[in-house]
């Protein structure tokens, strides 16, 4: 992890985005994190596993529900599918 003021960020942006490659950069505003400067394939993966743990805990949330079960050969039939 490396932390650099927005102003080292606007005056060595390449560089910024070179490390970014291999670590995350977080950008600060009077000592306050403003942002985080991730490579492409990182941000992809990050979002690919908030994805996965938001399907989870719906999928957790749906499991936890009341209600009658729903045969699956019915829900075939509801989709179309029959």
């Amino acid at each position: 992890m490396t932390a650099i003021s927005v102003a080292d960020a606007r005056n060595h942006l390449s560089d910024a985005i070179a490390r970014s490659q291999t670590e995350a950069v977080f950008i600060e505003r009077r000592g306050e994190r403003a942002a985080v400067l991730v490579s492409p394939e990182r941000y992809d993966r990050m979002l690919e596993a908030l994805e996965d743990a938001e399907d989870v805990a719906a999928f957790d949330e749906a499991v936890a529900e009341e209600g009658a079960n729903v045969p699956w050969a019915q829900v075939k039939a509801d989709l179309g599918w029959v």
